[in-house]
């Protein structure tokens, strides 16, 4: 994980801060992570910069209650399983979140395409990018998968595997070597050349490639963020930004752990099943023999079906 000198400065200023009274409800489990970069990938960290509300505004909102505070947790408990497995998902939206995180390009391109949270993101017009690219490790190079045109198949053999990490390095380090040369500037800030006025930031960053590392702050109410989760956190999503989910998924144990257990069984461990899948359990629980044929099932669905009871 990379930081740089003046972010660690801001982060420990932070850390050293006396709490200031407040009102607000808190959470002490996140309180304690507040702030504190937590390392993902080579140079990437995901860190807690605010929040709203914990499992006592879920609540809440769900009762419309006035200054009644909370019942009983195993009351509280039940009421935030039922809004999760009946999908009443307003209560959620009112809780929200705000992280800082680092990123490799290419995983925030996936990223933002939950267009449901407030980004702002580091400005390479504005900014010079630092020389922080992302190279996978050995056995997360793996060769296409033959069925899934989006996803991985065996690891590559591991001649193969770091001829592959050795041509992402030089490519990278050329890169920005080419970056820094059309700047005409060095990672110290001297000029390369004097008498060069270098190129303009906005178009010099277009050389760089989507394993370089980028910025954001990320806010998101509870509901978009579980969304976000019960997509990223899949074991079928890419690696590296299942990663960051991961480690997301920990941070929304402490925050709200009421929720999470809800989440983790309804959305995470539990299975969705279409009007004709319920059919066909029903009919193999009356003992019937039902078939891909005769199940009205495509093959891809039927073989879902049976993973998911566990009859592959």
């Amino acid at each position: 994980m990379s930081t740089t000198v003046a972010q660690l400065a801001e982060i420990n200023a932070a850390l050293a801060t006396d709490p200031v009274p407040t009102r607000r409800v808190t959470v002490p489990a996140l309180e304690s992570l507040l702030y504190q970069p937590l390392p993902v990938l080579d140079h990437g960290f995901l860190r807690v910069i605010d929040y709203m509300g914990g499992d006592e505004a879920v609540v809440q909102a769900a009762r419309v209650s006035y200054g009644r505070g909370t019942r009983r947790v195993s009351e509280d408990a039940g009421l935030i399983r039922y809004l999760m497995r009946h999908r009443h998902s307003t209560p959620f939206e009112m809780c929200e979140i705000k992280f800082h995180v680092k990123l490799p390009i290419f995983v925030a391109r996936q990223w933002i395409r939950h267009r449901t949270a407030n980004v702002n993101e580091y400005s390479a017009r504005y900014s010079v990018l630092d020389r922080e690219f992302y190279l996978p490790k050995a056995e997360q190079l793996c060769a296409q998968a033959t069925d899934n045109r989006q996803g991985r198949d065996a690891t590559l053999a591991p001649a193969e595997a770091a001829w592959v990490l050795d041509l992402l390095r030089r490519d990278a380090e050329t890169a920005y070597t080419h970056y820094e040369e059309m700047l005409n500037r060095r990672e110290d800030g001297s000029d390369i050349d004097p008498q060069r006025a270098g190129l303009a930031r906005e178009l010099a960053r277009i050389n760089l490639s989507l394993n370089y590392y980028t910025q954001w702050y990320w806010k998101i109410d509870l509901h978009n963020l579980l969304h976000f989760l019960s997509l990223r956190a899949d074991p079928h999503a890419q690696y590296e930004i299942r990663a960051y989910a991961d480690v997301m998924l920990d941070v929304v144990a402490r925050w709200v752990p009421l929720v999470f257990e809800a989440f983790r069984d309804y959305r995470l461990g539990g299975a969705h099943l279409s009007a004709m899948g319920l059919t066909v359990i029903r009919r193999l629980l009356a003992g019937e023999a039902v078939t891909q044929e005769t199940s009205g099932l495509g093959g891809r669905e039927w073989r879902e079906l049976m993973a998911v009871l566990g009859r592959e």
